[in-house]
């Protein structure tokens, strides 16, 4: 049976449905706890977003070199062991894909709780089974699946930015400061910190590499797909976070989670439940993306993994359906397994080691296959990249040591299970 395939459209909507998530909405309540300089806040999203940016050049260089599903896994198992690819599925089963899926239904509850209905970890679990349930048929509903819950999200974002904007600051004093305390707050450990939150809030930069088999001409439509992706979302998180700080005090947003509600009740007072009910439905299309793209990774290892093995099978329109709902069921059990913010510094954190790895082998790619960079200037873009990366994960280390020491027994398990799944398999 032939295979439908995506345009560069439906890739552009996965990783602009993959990035736009829980992380923009929730995380700079964390950020403004402890920096209070505008400029140092909307820097950290300008990084990340350059960050996603290079990453964006590497990965279509990565796909269009190896030409197959899979991502992280092809790249790391190709180039250097298939340790590395394993552990990258298994990073990316527990938490890459299944973390942030727990997240934005976890973010959906919240945000729905102005509505007086006190929803609560019930009603996350119902919306990751109904999306995985429109995810198991063919790519073709996928597809409009997809399609429709982002145009959904891209029409809110811009609306939010627009009446954020439009309206003037009901709070005194807000949270705006142009002050020049920001070259202070450059170099406290806090800016490092807050970079791995912004680093999660960009995670799906890569997604539409991960599908290259399913992408219609990949060769031009991926690196289209990623540019357009990253570009838009990276003005849409600065523009919202200068939104939210313009209308919200800094004593109301520290350690807040909702903060596009704290900010935007100044402005429309009763009628920001609106603002509550889009944002949790532009973040089915985050579950949608995520569930996807994971399962496609997922397979990928399954393929070549006895233990996975099970999760490798399709349906008659070639959609992974156990994987699929491999990653539905882990995401629920993620739910009890702690608080939001826990979840999401730790899934933070062992993410942003997973990049750094995944991102080292672009060093391996010669010379005369680069497609879109064909200079040497082009090995300048991994080094920032690896540069940054490093500089976060110490950091995070060092001041979120609990979690951080989590996130590396996470990957250590994944080391115990790679040799036995390679011991199952000769046996």
């Amino acid at each position: 049976m032939t295979q439908h395939k995506i345009g560069w459209k439906t890739a552009a909507a996965l990783v602009v449905s993959n990035m736009i998530g829980t992380g923009v909405f929730t995380s700079l309540g964390y950020q403004i706890s402890d920096l209070k300089n505008t400029q140092t806040i909307l820097l950290l999203w300008v990084i990340g977003g350059f960050l996603a940016l290079i990453g964006a050049f590497i990965y279509s260089e990565l796909a269009s070199k190896f030409k197959q599903s899979g991502g992280d896994y092809i790249y790391l198992s190709r180039t250097y062991h298939p340790l590395f690819g394993y552990l990258s599925s298994w990073i990316s089963l527990f938490v890459g894909f299944s973390a942030p899926i727990s997240l934005a239904a976890l973010a959906m509850s919240k945000y729905l709780n102005i509505f007086g209905f006190n929803l609560g970890r019930e009603f996350a679990i119902a919306m990751i089974l109904i999306v995985a349930i429109f995810q198991s048929f063919s790519i073709n509903l996928s597809s409009r699946f997809q399609n429709v819950f982002t145009i959904l999200k891209v029409v809110f974002i811009i609306v939010l930015i627009g009446i954020g904007f439009y309206f003037v600051p009901e709070v005194s004093p807000n949270a705006i400061n142009f002050g020049s305390s920001w070259t202070n707050e450059l170099m406290l450990p806090a800016f490092a910190t807050s970079l791995v939150y912004v680093t999660f809030a960009y995670t799906g930069w890569n997604s539409a590499s991960y599908i290259i088999e399913e992408i219609n001409q990949p060769k031009k439509n991926l690196p289209k797909a990623l540019f357009i992706g990253v570009i838009f979302v990276t003005l849409s998180y600065v523009l919202i976070n200068f939104v939210l700080l313009k209308h919200g005090s800094v004593d109301a947003l520290s350690g807040k989670e909702d903060v596009a509600n704290i900010s935007f009740s100044n402005i429309l007072g009763t009628n920001v439940k609106w603002v509550s009910c889009f944002i949790a439905l532009q973040l089915i299309a985050t579950i949608s993306g995520y569930l996807w793209i994971g399962s496609r990774l997922t397979q990928a290892t399954a393929k070549e993994n006895k233990l996975w093995s099970f999760m490798a099978k399709e349906n008659k329109n070639r959609i992974p359906v156990r994987a699929i709902w491999v990653h539905a069921i882990i995401s629920i059990l993620l739910i009890f397994s702690g608080d939001f913010e826990v979840i999401f510094t730790y899934t933070s954190f062992v993410l942003q080691i997973l990049a750094t790895l995944a991102i080292s082998t672009a060093f391996f790619i010669k010379k005369d296959q680069l497609t879109i960079i064909k200079s040497r200037f082009f090995y300048v873009l991994p080094t920032i990249f690896l540069a940054f990366s490093l500089y976060i994960c110490y950091f995070v280390l060092i001041q979120k040591p609990k979690e951080s020491l989590f996130g590396l027994g996470i990957i250590a398990l994944g080391i115990i299970i790679f040799f036995f799944d390679k011991n199952t398999s000769k046996k």
